[in-house]
């Protein structure tokens, strides 16, 4: 039979650090701000642009729902966001 303690201390598994915002990711808060609009504001206009496949392909599959836009700085999304969001102007 095998003792159910345990002679060596188990040490438990180091949790990757919390993800900081770099120089190289743009948030919404970042990119409303350039803009001068609202993150709220923003935030509609964006979800309401990822629907539409066609005309920002790349804006709806690099964002993740219940997660933060945020975009990588230069990438296409971005491109779309900022297009998206300066559409209506």
């Amino acid at each position: 039979m095998t003792d159910m303690t345990s002679t060596q201390a188990t040490k438990p598994a180091t949790a990757s650090p919390a993800p900081e915002t770099t120089s190289s990711t743009v948030t919404l808060d970042q990119l409303a701000r350039e803009l001068k609009i609202s993150p709220r504001d923003a935030r509609m206009l964006l979800r309401l642009a990822a629907k539409q496949t066609r005309q920002y392909p790349n804006l709806g599959k690099e964002h993740v729902a219940r997660q933060p836009w945020q975009w990588a700085a230069g990438s296409k999304a971005l491109d779309e966001a900022r297009k998206a969001l300066t559409a209506d102007r």
